[in-house]
């Protein structure tokens, strides 16, 4: 890992994810967590403000990047919440099958490699009755900035940490084994290619 990956890029993409928009997004879906909860790609710890701690028992946050990990430790103290964090990628879940009440993904989807692998791991890991919280950017409805990401997409990945920003996030949870519940999605306040979010919520078919 090079001195970019490991002390700049986490502090780039963190500012980018904590934007005003993006926290607004993150408001929407974590206080809907509730008992055990992993967290897939926890990155800095933005979404540690908004877990209800009424409802959360303990928060499992898989983070690979150690930069990231270093971000996220210094939010911690504030917590007030039960949290470990596991230095694994999306890919790898070290926990039991049906031991988990709620996934949270936010932002994270579009960085994982093999993300069906990924989300077919999360769907191993909830208890029946479980549900997936998801907050993602994604693929425009519309065609013309659709092709514009699709034809700028391999060059982004290369200078955001593996960023994809034209995966379609719904189809994504439907192959991989997850019926939507709640699907929202919209543009928020930021750059047209970069701003069209889906959010709601998923359970295992």
């Amino acid at each position: 890992m090079g001195l970019y990956d490991r002390y700049v890029l986490p502090r780039v993409i963190d500012l980018a994810c904590s934007s005003k928009p993006n926290m607004k997004q993150r408001q929407k879906v974590i206080p809907l967590a509730e008992g055990d909860v992993l967290e897939i790609g926890m990155g800095s710890g933005l979404n540690l403000p908004f877990y209800d701690r009424t409802k959360v028992q303990k928060v499992w946050g898989l983070e690979p990047s150690e930069g990231m990990r270093q971000l996220a430790r210094r939010n911690m103290g504030g917590a007030n919440l039960e949290l470990e964090m596991i230095d694994l990628p999306g890919e790898q879940i070290p926990l039991d099958s049906n031991s988990i009440d709620t996934v949270v993904i936010t932002y994270t989807l579009c960085t994982i490699p093999d993300v069906r692998t990924a989300l077919r791991g999360m769907q191993r890991v909830l208890r029946p009755g479980g549900k997936l919280l998801f907050c993602e950017h994604g693929i425009a409805p519309d065609a013309r900035l659709a092709r514009w990401q699709n034809r700028i997409n391999a060059a982004w990945r290369i200078v955001a940490g593996g960023c994809n920003i034209n995966r379609d996030i719904p189809g994504l949870l439907r192959a991989s084994g997850f019926q939507l519940v709640v699907d929202e999605r919209m543009y928020i306040p930021g750059v047209k290619l970069l701003s069209y979010n889906y959010w709601g919520t998923a359970v295992a078919d």
